[in-house]
């Protein structure tokens, strides 16, 4: 598994770093948030991470990943790539989701991109 990039995501009340891999990347038994997003090249090869998809959080990335019942969606939608923000608090995992959920409520729909990398 090698990682494509790093990037910041925005909430309504902090940023959160996440590391991006391809979608087809497998993963350890780590707690973590995670984003399916939809990558694009512009035409000077500088990548951006113009959607996020969905936003979740596990106990297990090794579980929950490979049978997630989002895949359709993802794929339908151009999701080519995972951010993951590593943590093994649940109670923190859960609240960062909401943080990034309500933050993120037009992202599937924004036309610029919403993320920063880096």
């Amino acid at each position: 598994m090698s990682k494509l990039a790093d990037v910041t995501i925005h909430g309504t009340s902090r940023s959160y770093s996440f590391e991006v891999y391809s979608t087809g990347s497998e993963f350890d038994a780590v707690g973590a948030v995670y984003v399916f997003l939809k990558s694009v090249v512009l035409p000077n090869g500088k990548v951006i991470y113009e959607e996020i998809l969905y936003i979740g959080q596990t106990s297990s990335l090794k579980d929950r990943v490979p049978n997630h019942e989002i895949w359709l969606y993802v794929s339908r939608n151009g999701g080519n790539c995972i951010g993951i923000h590593r943590d093994d608090n649940e109670k923190s995992r859960l609240a960062i989701e909401a943080d990034l959920v309500a933050g993120n409520q037009r992202a599937a729909t924004v036309s610029e991109p919403i993320l920063s990398h880096s």
